[in-house]
């Protein structure tokens, strides 16, 4: 079993991955102005993914002008990664893939195994990372994080403007960091 290790205000695990297109989105290299915005999704099988990665490529420009880094992220290989890239159209969005297995449960994803075709007849891959969305500090710490067990049920990237906007203006501190005894 997995659950997320990730203490917001501590470091997260590091990120090297290629992307669609050449070369690598490597965590915080450069630094982000404010925040990396991290998003993993399922792969080239999830039509839910799909859906919401094209709301993510239409706002990457409003979370550039915040000082907000983006990349999407899964354990695809680089084929479906680009067959996903021109699924969505993607211009703005970087498109990582080959994420490692291990590297997704550092950051606290849980890890599916195949149940064949989808409903759109596309196989899933034998094992695959779940969802997760992640806001990382330019000093590499978790601001912000969310995992899901199932593609339903993700943080709309507007309500996470909107957040980014609130931190920005209020200087507001990451939450959830108290690991003592309740």
């Amino acid at each position: 079993m997995t659950t997320t290790g990730l203490i917001p205000r501590a470091a997260t695990p590091a990120l090297h991955i290629p992307l669609v297109g050449g070369g690598t989105y490597t965590l915080g290299a450069p630094a982000a102005t404010r925040f990396d915005l991290v998003v993993f999704y399922r792969g080239l099988h999830c039509p839910i993914c799909a859906k919401y990665l094209i709301e993510l490529e239409r706002l990457v420009p409003e979370f550039e002008t915040r000082g907000v880094q983006v990349i999407a992220a899964s354990s695809d290989t680089a084929d479906r990664a680009q067959a996903m890239a021109d699924k969505i159209s993607a211009k703005a969005l970087r498109i990582g893939y080959d994420l490692p297995l291990p590297n997704a449960r550092e950051w606290g994803l849980y890890i599916s195994a195949s149940r064949g075709k989808t409903s759109l007849g596309v196989e899933e891959p034998a094992l695959f990372n779940e969802p997760g969305v992640f806001i990382v500090s330019p000093d590499g710490s978790l601001y912000y994080g969310s995992t899901q067990t199932m593609p339903f049920a993700r943080p709309s990237f507007a309500d996470l403007l909107g957040a980014i906007d609130f931190a920005i203006a209020k200087d507001y501190p990451a939450r959830g960091e108290f690991t003592g005894a309740v």
